[in-house]
């Protein structure tokens, strides 16, 4: 079955060529024109995924991502029109996956929507990925994308997950922004500094939600390392 993306976005061009450029990749989609219509329309059929724009009118894209995160874990990418930095790290905040600012290119939208998708509903797992992962009261379990910390259940995006286990799979190592993004991104794709640190922002804040004050260490200078997690 492909994919059924959501495109919320009050442009009907921008729409249109991000609908495009989606089908013409194999995926399903759904154009919107305003918030309050994509929140209707998530709640008539689930998507896998919703492009959302941050600077609709009347509800934005960060109220429809607050309001959405009440009833839903769909992965979100966030566009803005906007290059502050606040947009960005605000979004990610939220719950949304990703961002891509305007103008961008199509090409790059569709592989970014790819990357969520596949940590989104990974597929078949990989023989390492039966393995559990645990350091001091944290565990990962890949095969079932589970992740616990003293027995209580975290709720991780599909990169947050896959930021953790690049940490849990070298406990002892200091990873730069590179190795964090690379353990999260395909190859291909540029990440900015910033959303990185916007991700182990959020795993610290889960964690410390469940007793977990010390996840990710800050090594200044270097990078990022996982903490005690006892």
């Amino acid at each position: 079955m492909p994919h059924h993306i959501l495109v919320a976005d009050d442009d009907p061009h921008i729409r249109e060529v991000i609908c495009f450029a989606l089908e013409k990749a194999g995926m399903k989609t759904t154009g919107v024109a305003d918030g309050a219509a994509a929140l209707q329309a998530i709640g008539r059929r689930a998507p896998d995924l919703v492009v959302l724009d941050i600077g609709m009118p009347e509800m934005d894209g960060l109220e429809v991502c607050r309001r959405l995160r009440h009833i839903s874990d769909v992965p979100v990418l966030f566009l803005s029109a906007r290059d502050e930095e606040i947009d960005r790290i605000l979004g990610l905040e939220m719950g949304g996956d990703d961002y891509v600012t305007k103008p961008f290119s199509p090409r790059e939208l569709v592989a970014r929507v790819n990357v969520i998708l596949r940590r989104a509903r990974p597929a078949a797992p990989e023989p390492a990925d039966d393995r559990r992962f645990s350091h001091g009261k944290l565990a990962l379990a890949p095969a079932s994308h589970t992740a616990s910390f003293d027995g209580k259940p975290l709720s991780l995006t599909g990169i947050e997950f896959s930021i953790l286990k690049g940490f849990l799979a070298r406990p002892a190592h200091v990873l730069d922004r590179d190795a964090v993004t690379a353990s999260a991104y395909a190859a291909n794709i540029h990440v900015a500094g910033r959303t990185v640190d916007s991700h182990i922002r959020n795993i610290r804040a889960k964690l410390a939600a469940v007793g977990c004050p010390n996840v990710i260490e800050t090594v200044h200078g270097v990078g990022f390392r996982l903490g005690r997690c006892g």
